[in-house]
């Protein structure tokens, strides 16, 4: 399958979740260039951007599942590489 270069933003309404994410990039660290985190501390919420590359299922497979997470909210943008 072709790769594609692209980003994600994950958005997260409460930190408690940080765990199961962390765990799930590590999970997909072979497609995950570089990795920005941004904490709000006075409240519980966090924003996370990925630049990755991959194949579209490679990305599907790591959105998907931190899709799935509650007070996750994840979306992807991808070109051809």
């Amino acid at each position: 399958m072709e790769k594609k270069i692209g980003t994600i933003t994950i958005l997260i309404s409460n930190r408690e979740a940080a765990r199961q994410i962390n765990d799930i990039l590590a999970d997909h660290g072979r497609i995950i260039l570089a990795r920005q985190g941004l904490p709000f501390r006075e409240s519980q919420t966090a924003v996370i951007s990925l630049i990755v590359q991959g194949t579209s299922d490679e990305v599907n497979a790591l959105t998907g599942r931190l899709g799935r997470l509650r007070d996750v909210v994840c979306k992807a943008v991808l070109i051809k590489s």
